[in-house]
């Protein structure tokens, strides 16, 4: 997919306020993308993501004999989508399947293929490229999988092969890691089990057990059961459903209604699984005051409404450490781009993980708070970004990295002057229509 270099212009508002509905999970659309790929039968999801991500998983998994239908240009549902699964046996593709930008494509499918015949080679862009891969080699290839890196990182090339079912701890909390690991235990003979010191996004355990996978949980793990018989591929069905809508691209409209006194938004049909809502938990803690309306559960996923509003006395402080700071990996961007905004600041740590997203998230927030005017120290794993800050508009560098752009998208709402952001169409490869949306809910 190529998308054409963008700059967007960002003037203040007054104030936020109105209701959204929100693209489709991200997360769960990946999922749902490669079990609805690799059931039996035709599986339909509406309100599936629209992001650039989505788009190379789709790809991917249509490249290995999935057969996708979208809706026609114009079409009413234009997020819908059906899937005809190859029901447990890829096709190797002649070409290496493109990852793109989507660390979780490549990570998560190559547990899907570790166990299928063929060879499989998977690439991505520029940014892909340089994100670490062995931290999915290692348990691959304790199952017996065979797996190629280049120095660590794509290209890599999958040799597939009869899997044995393991019992692992993740170094390092990675809801894309251990999917990997799940998908991979599907396939193998004999239980797995994942273990992980910070529980992350359970995602991919409740979609598998949506498409009839036989899982247990506990407390620190989630075991899978594997192959019944070497004859027969893993028996997943088809499903129907639709897709809540996605709380990491919530986050931003939230915080910008978190940092205007006298705001009111409301955010309809938004994705509350409680792996994910620790940053209503935050903002609450910061001082907004946040309601969720008519919950219900999907697929054992649940979905509400989320109405917030923030005080005249402003925002608070916080600390975001620990467990916490691995549940809001995505969102501390945003958090940490609004800390000025606050009264006591906000102060990060245990999140060294966000150097090596699509970008070095850590050095880029410090580089663009400072070029809008703000103090901020750095640290190896994380920020401190003091409060009562005022910030300038400025030239913001999103470093091909869509969650900066849409951060600083945020931040730039409170600032005095317009902003400018490079490599805004960085934006496309979560959220296409985030800029429009902003743009509908402030007040200007």
């Amino acid at each position: 997919m190529s998308i054409v270099a963008q700059e967007r212009l960002i003037r203040p508002a007054r104030n936020i306020y109105g209701s959204l509905r929100l693209p489709g999970d991200k997360s769960i659309s990946h999922r749902y993308a490669m079990l609805g790929a690799f059931a039996e039968g035709v599986s339909r999801f509406t309100n599936f993501s629209t992001g650039a991500d989505c788009a190379s998983t789709l790809a991917c998994m249509e490249s290995l004999g999935a057969k996708i239908s979208r809706p026609e240009d114009g079409a009413p549902q234009k997020d819908s989508i059906e899937i005809t699964g190859v029901a447990g046996r890829v096709t190797p593709p002649d070409h290496p399947l493109d990852c793109g930008n989507s660390g979780s494509t490549m990570r998560m499918i190559s547990g899907l293929l570790a166990a299928q015949q063929g060879r499989f080679t998977l690439i991505g862009d520029a940014s892909l490229s340089r994100r670490p891969m062995e931290r999915i080699r290692k348990p691959l290839e304790a199952m017996r999988a065979r797996l190629t890196l280049t120095e660590g990182h794509a290209p890599l090339t999958i040799e597939g092969a009869p899997l044995k079912a393991i019992d692992y701890t993740t170094p390092v909390p990675s809801a894309q890691v251990k999917t990997c690991i799940l998908l991979a235990g599907l396939q193998a003979e004999g239980t797995t089990t994942v273990h992980e010191a910070v529980r992350t996004r359970d995602h991919s355990e409740l979609a598998l057990r949506a498409f009839g996978a036989r899982l247990t949980r506990t407390a620190d793990s989630v075991s899978i059961s594997g192959l019944q018989s070497r004859t027969e591929p893993p028996a997943l069905h088809a499903i129907e459903a639709a897709l809540p809508g996605d709380l990491s691209s919530a986050a931003f409209f939230l915080c910008a209604a978190a940092i205007f006194p006298g705001s009111n938004l409301v955010l309809d049909s938004v994705g509350l699984n409680p792996t994910r809502a620790a940053l209503l938990d935050v903002l609450t803690m910061l001082g907004a005051r946040i309601s969720v309306l008519n919950l219900e559960e999907r697929h054992a996923e649940l979905v509400g409404a989320v109405r917030i509003s923030a005080l005249e006395d402003g925002l608070g402080s916080t600390a975001i450490t620990g467990a916490v700071s691995a549940q809001l990996i995505d969102e501390l961007p945003v958090l940490a781009a609004i800390g000025p905004f606050t009264g006591g600041g906000i102060r990060i740590r245990d999140a060294k993980e966000l150097r090596i997203k699509e970008s070095d998230r850590i050095a880029l927030v410090a580089k663009n708070l400072r070029a809008m005017g703000a103090e901020v120290e750095e640290f190896e794993d994380g920020l401190d970004v003091p409060g009562g800050q005022t910030l300038h508009g400025a030239q913001i560098d999103a470093g091909g990295d869509h969650r900066i752009a849409m951060a600083f998208s945020v931040a730039a709402l409170r600032a005095e002057g317009e902003t400018l952001i490079h490599g805004a169409e960085s934006a496309a490869i979560s959220f296409p229509e985030f800029f429009d949306l902003l743009d509908s809910i402030a007040e200007r």
